[in-house]
């Protein structure tokens, strides 16, 4: 192992103790699975808003967004990032305070149980429903973030793809199982910071070898379409394509999945003062905004690094940063323990989210399907036995899915959060703001939102194609939010109890 290798790995093997030290600390403060979820709604407004953002952003920020810039030009990753802020922040300020209240008074952990209470729903079938989606679309997510671990110790150290993986597994799965939704929360929050410190780094850094901001731009001017908001870069043909008014509302769309992500909107759920809320919403929309521009530009440097030669061209455009990184390493061991904060902060990305979405999806199995839909009675330890049990099941089977070492990050995460959006979005919008809504109406129009996203990127994008080739979380949202409303105003109105607790929470401040 050379000197570069020793630094970096230093650096992370310390990152790596305190985010376990942090499980260890938390595992002895959870007494109970309202603690182990929703960690007994006491989070501060910081942690809030910075452990909401990092489990949101994950690899995705640091490998996905730049490979996508560095591949096309800005106007894909722009419009997606455009479109994320807009998201973040009403999500933030709609949607936070309101779910806050609500889940509190009705006594609800997870976002399943939100819903079925929220409906009066004896029968739990809108809770086994949402539990199974967010399975269904955690798992694969969650694979995603152990395929990009597996690529970046593959990538840096000669490691097998498949040892790292499962070692990255081990370790995320560790903390969490120990310190459930507070040991999360911790780190995210310090992930965050991290994150934050590995994309300055690398964009000054990137600038100054490629020569400058003014040869990056250059470089860019150079190919057609590379820096237009309106058409795209195609590196098969070199042409510029481009971009329709519907593809550009289509890839705005991202934002809409903020309203269904279960990990967001857990946090919300969590926070200790509603009052504060506030303070969380700016914190975590000018964090949103800053980070996106720097890993957008970071794609464009990428290119310029490659254009002036200190950069081999890349094979997986989503390694862009760690060739980054590897290259700084090589400035000796102060640049190689810096390189190795980068390389964490990936780790970092990557670990924020993945932990959220096990909490998520074993919350889901474990309270909304054994305990909400089959009755399944277990005292308080053996409840939290369950939940751990359940969160190291659900790792092993994103293992299995994460086998191959071709997998895409973006187009994995891409796919799950057009699922949660379109699913969970109307849903939970209508819950919060429309007392007509039934159980029938959400119920009908969850089925039918998932159902699209499926139906949307795999039969029409495909066999279709020409202006119905878009991103499939718009026409699924819609159709999702659709469904929804037809079917409240066609079954009976929702019993009186139910808008009585709408009306208390609406009045409530």
């Amino acid at each position: 192992m050379t000197k570069a290798q020793i630094g970096i790995m230093i650096s992370i093997v310390v990152y790596l103790a305190v985010v376990v030290l942090i499980g260890v600390i938390y595992s002895r403060k959870t007494k109970n699975v309202g603690d182990f979820y929703l960690g007994g709604r006491k989070l501060g407004p910081l942690v809030t808003a910075m452990s909401a953002e990092a489990s949101d952003m994950s690899s995705w920020l640091l490998m996905g967004l730049p490979g996508v810039a560095y591949l096309t030009g800005i106007a894909d990753a722009g419009w997606t990032a455009i479109g994320l802020a807009v998201g973040t922040y009403f999500n933030w300020l709609i949607v936070a305070k309101k779910l806050r209240n609500y889940s509190e008074k009705i006594g609800a952990i997870t976002v399943p149980d939100f819903f079925s209470q929220r409906y009066k729903e004896k029968k739990n079938v809108l809770m086994a429903i949402a539990a199974l989606v967010i399975i269904v679309f955690f798992v694969p997510y969650t694979a995603s973030g152990f395929a990009a671990c597996g690529k970046l110790f593959g990538t840096l150290f000669g490691v097998d793809y498949h040892i790292a993986m499962v070692i990255s597994a081990i370790i995320i799965v560790g903390y969490t199982s120990l310190g459930g939704f507070n040991a999360a929360s911790t780190t995210d929050f310090i992930q965050s910071i991290v994150m934050t410190v590995a994309l300055v780094v690398v964009l000054v850094f990137g600038v100054s070898q490629a020569g400058g901001m003014d040869a990056v731009l250059d470089n860019a001017r150079s190919l057609s379409g590379y820096l237009g908001m309106f058409n795209t870069y195609n590196p098969e043909t070199g042409e510029a394509v481009s971009h329709s008014a519907l593809t550009i509302a289509s890839t705005m769309a991202w934002g809409l999945g903020y309203f269904g992500m279960p990990h967001i909107l857990l946090r919300f759920m969590a926070i200790e003062n509603p009052e504060k809320i506030r303070l969380s919403r700016r914190v975590a929309s000018v964090w949103v905004v800053i980070s996106m521009a720097i890993a957008v530009i970071i794609g464009v440097v990428g290119l310029g690094m490659v254009k002036a030669g200190v950069l081999s061209p890349l094979a997986d455009s989503e390694t862009i940063i760690v060739q980054i990184a590897d290259l700084l390493s090589g400035k000796g061991m102060v640049f190689a323990l810096i390189a190795g904060v980068i390389l964490a902060g990936i780790l970092a990305s990557t670990m924020s989210t993945a932990d959220s979405q096990l909490l998520a999806a074993s919350s889901s199995a474990s309270e909304n399907i054994l305990g909400g839909l089959f009755k399944l009675k277990l005292s308080e330890t053996g409840e939290m036995v369950v939940a751990r049990v359940t969160l190291i099941v659900i790792s092993v089977i994103g293992v299995v899915i994460a086998w191959d070492s071709n997998s895409s990050v973006f187009g994995i995460v891409s796919f799950a959060w057009a699922g949660f959006g379109a699913a969970f979005g109307p849903v939970m919008l209508l819950a919060l703001f429309w007392k007509r809504s039934n159980k029938y109406g959400a119920i009908a129009g969850m089925i039918a939102g998932g159902a699209m996203v499926f139906i949307w990127k795999y039969i029409i994008a495909v066999k279709v194609g020409g202006v119905f080739a878009i991103y499939e979380l718009l026409p699924a949202f819609l159709i999702g939010l659709v469904v929804n409303v037809i079917v409240s105003l066609l079954t009976p109105k929702p019993e009186q109890e139910i808008v009585d607790t709408f009306e208390a929470v609406k009045a409530s401040k």
